[in-house]
């Protein structure tokens, strides 16, 4: 190829570091700080790195955060927030946001669907849908069924992915 300009296109798939998911959730909380004096919401901020993720909880008394705590609510925000740090770090995120304990209830939801697929394996399906989800709520339904010595897969493509559960 003589004249011609090849580029070699590499992508980084190695972990980030600690520091740099401490950078993740500092850029996040500066984010969710704005947005929250914004909605004049008195909240308090916590950090913190788990399981190669940033985490970011915001808590707070009274009323005001029930209101940004609903589930779809929770999920827009950390998508802008995920966005808003990839803007300022160059770099693809995949924080998770909690605002008000969220994602406690919502993994206690989870497990009552689980709880519910195993009542219908129980009775002889041979199998048990959940409905669509995110990633990260697939892979809370994941622990759960691995947790009940089930097994579980995700099928389809998009807002349309879910979790499949069977017996072993």
């Amino acid at each position: 190829m003589t004249g011609e300009n090849v580029v070699e296109r590499t992508v980084d798939r190695s972990e980030p570091t600690v520091e740099q998911l401490e950078h993740e959730g500092d850029v996040a909380a500066d984010f969710l700080e704005e947005l929250l004096d914004i909605a004049d919401i008195d909240g308090d901020l916590n950090l913190d790195v788990r399981q190669g993720r940033a985490y970011v909880s915001v808590d707070a008394e009274g009323e005001d955060i029930s209101v940004l705590a609903d589930p779809d609510t929770v999920q827009a925000l950390q998508e802008i927030t995920r966005l808003a740090v990839q803007s300022k770090t160059g770099s693809f995120s995949r924080l998770i946001l909690d605002v008000g304990g969220s994602r406690d209830a919502r993994r206690r939801q989870l497990e009552k669907l689980v709880d519910a697929a195993v009542v219908k394996l129980d009775e002889g399906a041979s199998q048990a849908s959940l409905p669509s989800m995110s990633s990260y709520e697939r892979k809370l339904v994941h622990d759960i069924v691995a947790d009940r010595e089930l097994v579980s897969e995700s099928y389809g493509d998009g807002a349309d992915r879910h979790t499949v559960i069977r017996r072993r």
